[in-house]
């Protein structure tokens, strides 16, 4: 008798692992089907479709040409998603003065808000912040590290 209940709870067991997975996409009223996603808008929006942040070489704040690309894509963004202010917050690597990090790390993001204003955002929908070393995006003490910490980081309000 047990082999038989063994049995059937193997066979229940591989018919549930045969079944197909559940839907992810929702169909909406007029027969098309919407997939999940980030809200429009929303900060992770920001990061998943535009891109939120841009990279600085050592000791520099001056933009490089992926960081017009990005920074274009974010000011469509800002002009698509007119209620949303923003910040750009500067960071720096692990190397320097406090200091001199806070400094640079202003520059850095006074660049981005800059090249966003010229780009046609309101001045007024952007604050910066600099942050120099203290919020590393990387965890290291070498140059694929301290490339990462270099960055201006735009975030929703």
């Amino acid at each position: 008798m047990n082999i038989k209940m063994l049995g059937a709870f193997a066979a229940v067991a591989l018919l549930a692992a045969c079944a197909s997975p559940p839907e992810t996409a929702a169909t909406t009223g007029a027969g098309t089907v919407a997939t999940a996603g980030p809200a429009p808008g929303s900060q992770e929006d920001l990061v998943k479709n535009v891109g939120d942040r841009v990279f600085f070489g050592f000791d520099r704040s001056v933009l490089e040409a992926e960081a017009h690309a990005t920074l274009d894509r974010q000011a469509g963004w800002l002009r698509q998603f007119q209620q949303n202010n923003v910040q750009v917050a500067g960071n720096c690597d692990e190397r320097g003065t406090e200091e001199y990090n806070i400094a640079l790390g202003q520059r850095r993001a006074n660049a981005a808000r800059d090249y966003l204003v010229a780009a046609g955002v309101p001045g007024s929908r952007i604050t910066t912040i600099s942050y120099g070393k203290d919020r590393p995006s990387s965890l290291g003490s070498d140059e694929q590290s301290w490339a990462q910490n270099r960055n201006a980081i735009t975030s929703v309000q």
